[in-house]
């Protein structure tokens, strides 16, 4: 079976100050309905928008124009996670397309009904371009990839692949503009190159060198036979197909030119626009060379234009600004009011037709006359009217009226006029929203300062999902230090803000790295917790965004546990009306010593009992004495057994401190816990080579008194307390051999194939029912849906606009795989089952964290000028190493279960350690809240291990010597041992 792609859960903040309809970020995308006047939109933010225009375009003739017309929202759809780069309107306008940077081609029928866009099509990288032909019933998208896809409209997918990578230069074959006209489809890229393709067969047809830079975009006549295309270097180029060679060059713009816009089937009108802003209308009809035409600067944006189109009288602009421009187009027609000497050599013009309403008018000023500095040269090689273009010049008989160009002849470069476009204001704005452009997350990775496009910085806490404070229009870095914590928490999620919103994203390696301790919380209902409790953040924020999943789920097992207790219920009454003549009393007797405490019963999962938490006491980690190769007369301290089974951790029962040579440098190897008092100790599991061990070492001895499962638990050294024995005598051996019994007879179950996905945790529940009934066929079969409690995942209230998402990675990026809310997971269970994975699964139902080793800090500790005892073993050492999350205060207890003998009987109202004992670092004082992982980051600051000094603050008379004939205590552990350590022993 191939190895499944690796899947990551997002989910997205949302933003408290929406309102309705509008992108976030830069529109990169636009396409007009002639028909039903709307406007479509498609944004960095991933968001497609259409939008009522209150106009009327239907008309060909210059409509009357609506006193105010207003452009009024009227749908929109989150359609993708990343950039909209493209849309093209398909299936006579009923029908949008649209590529994107997630990699996909969606196609969304607003005017159908459709609330979400359907995936048609997907590519390896970032789709950049769309092109569609009036007459097919497909879509073309070009990318990053290098290919060309044909994607059919009705859903069945790839038609057709084109492969564009060049000879030349294979990795410049991305493909940033298409264009598609009748048996013909151009395609162009940073390689300069345009290429024609046979879109029926995709083979290559032909190719145009000329241009120098990225070819930007690119339009095809109805006939096929002439290619249009902008570049970054500043020119617009016209190809013709039956000659196979450039025709004109346009050089009207002075920067990269990003958008191409014609509704002429012949190319006859059309629009630019470029990198500076300026929109540019051309018309070169009724004209004997293209470069005679009327080239006019329409209009000057803010910024660079990425997209441009027209319909009748009006052009809408699209810039890196959420808002869309609306601005009044200018008539080229042969009605057009130009000035004297322009209108004098166009009318010279032997294909012109007579002008009668514009001689008439010479005599007159109107104020529709285009100005003459808004009229641009078209080329180098054109003509142009000397009153326009030589009043600056020494030589103004150098051109004449109606000069035409003879041959190759090149007419030297005047000296031109300032460009003036005709309009600085657009007639309307479609205002955008703001949304965030940059994010710094901040030391304590639960808190994350945005900045958004108006300016305004926000504080968000990522647990909660909601804007916690607010700090105006401020730079995000000056913010930053008034907010910011000296802490050192592991990364547990990463963030995103390329879509506007605030994305975070949870990958299954990492996180569950990350964990805060209890008494930081503020909470609106109070909760007890442990002392020293640590709440892991990915387990909390999974727990509640699919909260209504967890509902939905607990629902349908208690239905099927219904079915299975029926029919168990069924069998027992046939049972009791017909007992069988040879068996009668076993299932009696089974049944009444089930009930008193059976081992066979199935120990409660995770979600029930006391809630642990990951090393919060200190505990052993010294290897167990019988494990092959550890030496026998290693002294080292036991601890006890009561309270670290009450701080089993994770899968693996971390320590805080772990005993070994090097311990920082080895391996770590979980310490079994042993089952002496919770029932869910005895089924933590273990790491593979520590169950595989202990288990052919139990083979050995067969006839331990306290029997296998409990020695696998022991881990102590040679020298032993009274008490630590006297702990673990008392728990009935068969309470712990039985399930050991249990675990092999039942093994088959466990082995049974499931699906690699969220529904097989489901389905190793199930058998788990299946090994119930086998094992205790006359009990009912209690549930094994356990998800995390309160009072080890608090209860979080977040917004209902939550959304949730779950991807796939990809060659190229990631891929959506569902998309929902915090409040349509319990009604889209049937789609999560399939498509989450496994491991989500088994953390919200089963309460079960992939297993994983903790992070260790090792760290030596000194008396401060051997103002108190040295606490280093006989040989010096004095190397520990402890959990990164262990605290000050749990390392100054550690101190004084060493340097102190233990009282005879406890005192209540005894000085805790961390209030008569201090701990230093590079001579600071260190807080006792203070975790190792802070104090190595900020306070260390180095890479070795950390130096710790311990002294006393005089509130405690401490003996400066160590007390004789005392053992340490069993919740503690003693110094690394400085021998050698075996690979069974590695700590």
């Amino acid at each position: 079976m191939a190895k499944k792609a690796r899947q990551r859960i997002s989910y997205v903040l949302e933003l408290d100050h929406s309102s309705s309809g509008g992108h976030r970020l830069g529109v990169n995308g636009l396409a007009v309905d002639r028909d039903n006047a709307i406007l479509y939109s498609g944004g960095r933010d991933g968001v497609v928008c259409a939008w009522n225009l209150d106009l009327d375009l239907k008309s060909r003739s210059s409509p009357t124009p609506k006193p105010n017309p207003t452009t009024t929202f009227r749908a929109s759809t989150q359609a993708h996670t990343h950039w909209v780069n493209d849309i093209a309107l398909v299936s006579q306008n009923t029908a949008l397309v649209s590529a994107s940077s997630d990699l996909t081609v969606k196609l969304w029928r607003p005017l159908a009904g459709d609330n979400e866009a359907h995936t048609i099509g997907q590519h390896a990288d970032y789709v950049k371009c769309l092109a569609t032909s009036s007459a097919g019933d497909w879509v073309a998208s070009g990318g990053l990839d290098r290919k060309i896809y044909l994607w059919d409209l009705n859903g069945k997918g790839k038609s057709l692949e084109i492969d564009v990578k060049s000879e030349e230069a294979a990795e410049k074959g991305s493909v940033y503009a298409l264009g598609i006209g009748r048996g013909i489809l151009a395609s162009g890229g940073p390689e300069s190159i345009v290429r024609l393709w046979d879109p029926k067969t995709g083979k290559r047809v032909t190719k145009f060198v000329g241009h120098t830079s990225n070819i930007r975009s690119i339009l095809v006549n109805e006939a096929g036979d002439t290619v249009m295309t902008a570049s970054s270097d500043q020119t617009i180029k016209v190809w013709s197909v039956t000659a196979g060679r450039c025709m004109y060059t346009f050089t009207m713009h002075n920067d990269s030119v990003w958008s191409l816009f014609s509704d002429d089937p012949e190319l006859g009108v059309f629009y630019s626009s470029d990198r500076s802003g300026l929109i540019v209308k051309t018309d070169t009809r009724n004209t004997a060379e293209m470069d005679e035409g009327l080239s006019v600067a329409v209009a000057q944006e803010h910024d660079g234009i990425n997209k441009i189109v027209a319909c009748e009288n009006y052009i809408w602009t699209a810039t890196s600004s959420s808002s869309i421009n609306r601005w009044t187009g200018v008539d080229t027609g042969p009605d057009a009011q130009l000035p004297e000497p322009y209108r004098r050599m166009r009318s010279s013009s032997t294909t012109s037709r007579p002008r009668e309403a514009s001689v008439a008018s010479t005599n007159e000023t109107s104020k529709n006359e285009i100005p003459a500095n808004s009229i641009l040269r078209m080329s180098n090689t054109a003509s142009f009217p000397p009153g326009l273009g030589l009043r600056d010049t020494s030589e103004p008989s150098s051109a004449v009226p109606g000069m035409s160009r003879k041959g190759s002849e090149i007419v030297p470069d005047p000296v031109l006029p300032v460009i003036e476009p005709i309009h600085h204001l657009p007639q309307e704005t479609i205002e955008g929203q703001n949304g965030l452009v940059k994010h710094k997350l901040l030391n304590d990775r639960r808190r994350v300062l945005t900045l958004d496009t108006a300016g305004d910085v926000l504080l968000w806490d990522l647990i909660r999902c909601e804007v916690i404070q607010r700090f105006g229009k401020r730079h995000l870095e000056d913010v930053e230090p008034m907010v910011n914590t000296r802490e050192a928490v592991a990364p547990w999620c990463s963030i995103d803000t390329s879509s506007g919103n605030l994305t975070v994203v949870l990958e299954p390696f990492n996180c569950f790295d990350a964990e805060m301790y209890a008494d930081e919380l503020k909470l609106e209902e109070p909760i007890e917790f442990r002392e020293d409790q640590r709440i892991n953040l990915g387990r909390w924020i999974l727990r509640y965004l699919f909260a209504k999943l967890i509902d939905e789920e607990i629902k349908r097992d208690e239905v099927y546990r219904k079915k299975l207790n029926d029919g168990i219920e069924k069998r027992l009454t046939a049972t009791r009306i017909e007992p069988p003549v040879s068996l009668p009393l076993p299932a009696i007797n089974t049944q009444g010593w089930s009930g008193t405490g059976s081992p066979v019963t199935t120990p409660k999962a995770n979600g029930s009992g006391l809630v642990t938490s990951p090393g919060l006491g200190i505990g052993v980690a010294t290897p167990a004495v019988h494990l092959p190769g550890v030496p026998e007369k290693v002294d080292t301290p036991s601890g006890s057994v009561e309270k670290r089974s009450l701080h089993t951790s994770r899968q693996s029962g971390e320590d805080y401190f772990s005993s070994g040579i090097s311990s920082a440098d080895a391996p770590y190897k979980g310490v079994t816990t042993p089952a002496a008092v919770e029932p869910q100790a005895a089924e933590t599991p273990k790491p593979p080579i520590e169950t595989k061990d202990k288990e052919k070492d139990g083979s050995k001895s067969p006839s331990t008194p306290f029997g296998k499962k409990f020695r696998m638990g022991m881990s102590f050294g040679s020298k032993k307390t009274g008490r630590s024995a006297s702990s673990n005598t008392d728990k009935p051996v068969v309470v712990e051999e039985k399930p050991e019994e249990n675990k092999s007879e039942s093994s088959s179950n466990h082995e049974k194939e499931v699906d690699d996905n969220f529904r097989g945790a489901i389905q190793k529940i199930h058998n788990d029912y299946e090994r119930q009934i086998i094992e205790n066929p006359d009990q009912p079969v209690e549930t094994k849906i356990t998800p995390s409690l309160p009072n080890e995942t608090p209860v979080l209230k977040l917004p209902p606009g939550t959304k949730i998402i779950i991807q796939e990675e990809t060659s190229g990026g990631s891929a959506d795989l569902y998309r929902g809310t915090v409040m349509t997971v319990g009604a889209d269970v049937d789609i999560i089952e399939e498509k989450a994975p496994m491991w989500l699964g088994e953390v919200l139902l089963m309460n079960t964290i992939p297993p994983k080793d903790p992070v260790k800090v090792s760290f030596i500790l000194h008396p401060w000028q051997d103002s108190l005892p040295s606490i280093a073993a006989a040989d010096g050492n004095n190397r520990l190493n402890a959990n990164r999350m262990l605290r000050v205060k749990k390392i100054l207890a550690y101190v004084a279960e060493r340097i102190e003998s233990p009282p005879e009987e406890p005192d209540p109202n005894a000085l805790k350690p961390e209030e008569y004992l201090e701990l230093y670092c590079n001579d600071r004082l260190l807080q006792n809240t203070m975790s190792l992982a802070t104090l190595r980051a900020h306070v260390w600051k180095g890479g070795n291990d950390v130096v710790l000094y311990y002294k006393a603050n005089g509130r405690k008379e401490i003996p400066k010597v160590l007390p004789k004939g005392e053992a340490p205590s069993e919740t503690e552990v003693a110094p690394v041992p400085t021998q050698p350590a075996t690979a069974g022993a590695a700590a």
